[in-house]
């Protein structure tokens, strides 16, 4: 196998050194600390999606977020079943261990896997084709018969239906996981919704009395 660099990880290098310039020696204080441990305050749910990074969107520091992201950034329900459950040990670490105070589940428009889940279009399809895909959205299914009632299958304003409607589920699902409820109610951890539109760059936060996501001013 050849070892030459691919312009793919010629732009990686090239990225990793201006960090090294900007991000890196000026900020030498800030990494000193983060040696010895991280602390971070928020727990940010995203979608796997290349044009929705938390850290980019929140203008944050290093070690200020736990980032967990994954496909159309979904929320499993509990469940100790056997297997491997890798947002639910995220989760678990960062309430448990590191004792974030807020959850922010954030959608995105234009994601690829809420529109899978409206339109089905992997339904039956093999693993490796985008099987492990479709049964991972499966989780939507149920939010998705109230969004088709209502709006169908295409178009944006379905897809943003869904794509919000994936955050609600996401959010429902955190809430069965018992130490997340308990903290809940103990008012050491918040669970927020929010929606970051790509079209616009405007985020949007779901407010969980209406129902409803509002855009920040």
């Amino acid at each position: 196998m050849s070892t030459a660099n691919t312009p793919q990880l010629d732009r990686l290098i090239a990225g990793y050194r201006r960090f090294r310039e900007s991000g890196w020696t000026p900020r030498r204080e800030r990494w000193e600390q983060l040696r010895e441990g991280q602390s971070p305050e928020v727990l940010v749910i995203a979608c796997s999606d290349s044009r929705v990074d938390p850290a980019q969107i929140f203008d944050v520091d290093p070690g200020e977020i736990f980032v967990v992201r994954n496909v159309a950034a979904m929320v499993p329900p509990f469940e100790t079943t056997p297997g491997h459950h890798g947002v639910s040990a995220a989760l678990e670490f960062a309430i448990q261990v590191l004792k974030v105070k807020e959850v922010v589940v954030m959608g995105h428009g234009m994601c690829g896997g809420c529109k899978a889940a409206l339109t089905q279009s992997l339904h039956g399809a093999k693993h490796g084709q985008g099987g492990f895909v479709a049964d991972w959205i499966a989780m939507l299914d149920e939010a998705r018969e109230p969004v088709v009632a209502q709006y169908g299958i295409e178009g944006r304003t379905a897809e943003r239906a869904m794509e919000q409607a994936g955050v609600r589920v996401s959010l429902a699902n955190l809430r069965s996981f018992p130490w997340v409820a308990d903290k809940e109610a103990s008012g050491e951890l918040t669970l927020r919704g929010a929606f970051f539109a790509i079209s616009d760059g405007v985020l949007h936060v779901l407010d969980e009395e209406t129902d409803i996501f509002t855009p920040v001013a």
